[in-house]
């Protein structure tokens, strides 16, 4: 990647969560993956006369939704994860399960359906003849200019309201939730570390800002540095890859943590997909709210902020809600 922006070329692609790995010793081992760990295209320019994927008439077909926990195992997850919190080994971990789902037809004309029923910042399409990435994220990972560094933690969930004046009041609500920001402010503060490890000036010049989408409220925080302009990319990325807002804090322990309860790799998902010019200027999402369409099979990863004040019950019902954007198209498009 490197060698190929010293020869004024762009790059864009993704990382996988998994290739977080490498840049940690406790967490690597040898072992064989079934999607690729980092995956970049290599382009003459940043705009190619490629044509756009053709409008499909085939219907999609989104069936068989289904979790790959269940409650009782999740509950029961739920209640180790709160058991490190009370050793004090970690202070939060983002625990992600899986909506899987049967999909036949055009994943183009999928993504453009989720799209414009919930329009969001940062979204992506990858297609490839092996798989279909279809990324409905609002969150973004880092946007890098010249030596200045802009990271936007999203941590936080909250359902709308049914009317407008109860959306208000549920926006209000969210605003001021104790947990919520608690949780949003430790993603912060994580981030400003991983940050100082690289840069310098930093900063967190906004916090608990609130996003509305379709289904529901997110709140989110910004943190700013100053890096060196010839940083290498394998510095920034060993900082700040993962996504602390992805993991939990502190990081390493919350993957450690991760790693044994999950039940299988989370692929794209909390990985992160963007650009890099020659001038190094960098732009990456989160995929969250991203899906995974490959042979027939489809997959969404979903997590949740677990800290000591979470209940079972309320982060399984936050799942689902993450989740309505799609289990609401289980039928027809």
């Amino acid at each position: 990647m490197e060698l190929a922006l010293k020869n004024n070329y762009y790059l864009a692609g993704f990382l996988s969560y998994e290739a977080g790995y490498a840049w940690e010793k406790s967490l690597t081992y040898e072992r064989k993956y079934d999607f690729p760990l980092c995956y970049m295209g290599v382009y003459e320019s940043c705009e190619h006369a490629l044509p756009w994927p053709k409008a499909s008439l085939v219907e999609n077909h989104l069936k068989h939704p289904r979790l790959n926990i269940s409650q009782e195992r999740y509950f029961s997850d739920i209640g180790l994860i709160r058991d490190h919190i009370a050793r004090g080994d970690v202070y939060q971990i983002t625990y992600c399960l899986k909506l899987l789902f049967d999909f036949a037809g055009s994943p183009w004309r999928l993504y453009n359906s989720l799209l414009k029923r919930q329009p969001v910042p940062y979204p992506a399409y990858i297609e490839t003849s092996d798989f279909s990435i279809l990324s409905l994220s609002p969150e973004k990972f880092l946007n890098k200019d010249c030596d200045h560094i802009v990271t936007k933690p999203m941590k936080g969930t909250w359902p709308r309201g049914d009317t407008f004046v109860d959306d208000l009041i549920q926006r209000l609500k969210f605003g001021r939730d104790k947990k919520n920001r608690a949780e949003n402010v430790m993603i912060a503060d994580l981030l400003r570390n991983d940050l100082g490890r690289v840069g310098f000036n930093v900063r967190a010049p906004r916090l608990f800002e609130i996003a509305g989408y379709r289904t529901l409220f997110q709140m989110t925080s910004t943190v700013s540095a100053s890096l060196p302009e010839e940083i290498p990319l394998e510095e920034i990325f060993g900082a700040l890859f993962p996504s602390g807002s992805v993991t939990g804090a502190p990081k390493i322990r919350a993957m450690q943590v991760i790693k044994t309860l999950e039940q299988e790799d989370r692929r794209i998902y909390t990985g992160v997909i963007g650009y890099i010019t020659p001038g190094r200027k960098m732009f990456f999402n989160i995929p969250i709210r991203t899906l995974l369409l490959r042979a027939g099979r489809g997959e969404m990863g979903i997590g949740g902020g677990i800290v000591w004040d979470s209940t079972p019950q309320g982060e399984w019902d936050e799942g689902l809600l993450k989740a309505r954007f799609v289990t609401e198209l289980s039928t027809h498009q």
